[in-house]
Parts: C-alpha cells; sequence; structure tokens
C-alpha cells in the first residue's frame, strides 16, 4: 500500500474541523485564522493571474477556461493534475498528507494562476502593489446561496449548514464562511475602477460562453484560432467538466467530501433557485436584498 493511501486512510479515521473564527469581522475556518499572518504576507508577483469569486460562483469552471486557454486547448496538459494542484487556493489549508493552498502557491513556478474567495479588504496587499491581474467571477444571490448551502451538505470541513430554512437566515446575515455576498460583490464591483480587474457574471458564461471566454481573451492579452475556442466552450461545458475527475473534485475521499450527500458539480443552472425558495422565503429574500444593494450600480439576472 502506498504511503499516500495509508495517509488517505488515517484521513479518513480522523474528524475534520469544523471550527470557525472571525477575521476582522467576517467568519472564516480557524484553519484560515491560524495562518492568517502568513495568508496576508503572501508575496503576489506582477505576472500573477487571480481568479477571485465568493463561494459556489463558477470558480472551478473559470478555472477550467483559464487553464484551456493558457495551454492552447491542449486537453492532456488540463488534465495534468486536480484543479486544486494546478490553481492554488490561496487560503484554504488540508488536513495532511494533502497539500495546502498557501504552500503550493509558495513553491509553484511563475507565472501563476491562484484562487481565493476572499472578500476584496482581505486580499494580501502585495496583489494590489504588484497589480496582478484578477479575473472575479460574480453569481446571482439565490443560485449562489442555494448552491453553497448543498456544498456545506456534502463538505465535512465546513460548518453544518443546518436547514435550507436557517442557512437563508445566515446568508442574509453575513454569518457564513467568507462573510456576506452582499459586501463581497460589491467590494469587487468598486475595486475594478482602480485595479486591472475582469469582473464577469456566472449568468453571461451560461449564456454565452464563447462571448466571456472572449472577454478573458482579451483580458490575458491571448489570442486563439476559432478551433480552439470551440474547444475550449466543448470542454468547459459542466456535462464534460461533471465527468472529469481532474474538475469535479471527485479525486478527494469522502471524508472530505461526500459526493454520495451532494455532488460537487450538481447542477450549474441559473434559476435553481425556484426549486428550493418558498413564497415566503423569497419575499423577505427579495426585501432584504433591495435594502443591502441600494445605491450600487450593480445588478444581477436570477434566471436566464
Amino acid at each position: 500500500m502506498s504511503l499516500e493511501k495509508m495517509n488517505y486512510l488515517q484521513l479518513n479515521e480522523e474528524p475534520l474541523n469544523t471550527e470557525t473564527k472571525e477575521i476582522n469581522g467576517i467568519l472564516m475556518t480557524k484553519t484560515i485564522s491560524d495562518n492568517w499572518d502568513k495568508i496576508w504576507n503572501f508575496q503576489a508577483k506582477p505576472d500573477d493571474l487571480l481568479i477571485a469569486t465568493y463561494a459556489k460562483a463558477g470558480t472551478t469552471w473559470t478555472q477550467e477556461i483559464v487553464d484551456m486557454i493558457q495551454n492552447e486547448g491542449d486537453i492532456k496538459k488540463c488534465q495534468r493534475a486536480n484543479t486544486f494542484d494546478r490553481h492554488p487556493f490561496l487560503e484554504w489549508v488540508l488536513p495532511p498528507p494533502l497539500n495546502s493552498g498557501l504552500d503550493l502557491a509558495i513553491k509553484m513556478p511563475s507565472p501563476r494562476t491562484l484562487k481565493t474567495h476572499l472578500p476584496v479588504q482581505m486580499l494580501p496587499p502585495s496583489f494590489w502593489e504588484q497589480n496582478s491581474k484578477i479575473i472575479y467571477v460574480a453569481r446571482n444571490a439565490k443560485d449562489s446561496l442555494v448552491s453553497y448551502y448543498h456544498f456545506s451538505r456534502m463538505n465535512k470541513m465546513l460548518p453544518d449548514p443546518g436547514t435550507l430554512e436557517e442557512f437563508i437566515e445566515e446568508f442574509m446575515n453575513g454569518r457564513v464562511l467568507w462573510g456576506s455576498w452582499y459586501d463581497h460583490v460589491k467590494g469587487w464591483w468598486d475595486a475594478k475602477e482602480k485595479h486591472p480587474i475582469l469582473y464577469l457574471f456566472y449568468e453571461d458564461m451560461k449564456e454565452d460562453p464563447k462571448q466571456e471566454i472572449q472577454k478573458i481573451l482579451k483580458f490575458l492579452e491571448k489570442d486563439l484560432s476559432e478551433e480552439i475556442l470551440n474547444k475550449i466552450i466543448y470542454h468547459t461545458s459542466f456535462d464534460i467538466m461533471k465527468e472529469n475527475p481532474m474538475a469535479n473534485y471527485t479525486t478527494l475521499p469522502s471524508s472530505i467530501l461526500d459526493h454520495s450527500i451532494s455532488p460537487f458539480m450538481r447542477k450549474g443552472m441559473p434559476g435553481d433557485w425556484k426549486n428550493h425558495f418558498t413564497v415566503a422565503q423569497n419575499e423577505k429574500f427579495d426585501e432584504d436584498y433591495k435594502k443591502k444593494m441600494a445605491g450600487t450600480t450593480l445588478t444581477f439576472r436570477t434566471e436566464i
């Protein structure tokens, strides 16, 4: 038996730490909090590319698109390793023997593509200092909430979300990991005025992937043939990615992600919230949403 396999077995036996702790008023896992100084002092480079999102907003999808662009549509190269090894998740700390995002990022040769769910005010300052390019993807609140709820049910490193009713309340109050969705999307929206940030919408990516991938190409100053572009659209479609073990997170042990509860890639369709929200929940949510999103030019579509 390989050492890695033995380590995975040990991992399966130990309950994971789901404790949370606030950092600057934002709820985080205790493991992130314990490593916060190191994360905050991370040294970005000018040629780094950061993919930033709120949780469950199309992060993995965007990572795959970017990887295929960087590898000019070479599928073999894009399947060289798991998403989380190709693009380190900056603040995420995994139980040993798995690699933590920060360690992976520090060891990775340039140019690096990294991932974060951090709200804008908590991004390590070196990203601003180095003027690193950032792609931010935003998804409408209701679908983000539903996807985050199902993800919290199957991810054993996250706190138990309770019932959907309870999770809706926590989400509205910003009492979930990585903080308030409202503050997150608005904070990054405002930051794009001063920094090289490409701000994309999940719903636009679903409706017209070609158009949105072309925006990414332009932002990355890349030029690809129509043939490669179509190949990227096909291989990063939900159905194809769902079957790709290097992108669908099925290589992690069930003690971390339990796909029998809910698959990591579940539906990926705007408007799924309608299958979950009651009329009363929807009305309450809409009322609260209006207050929290008042005064911003940022608008979302809740279906396409």
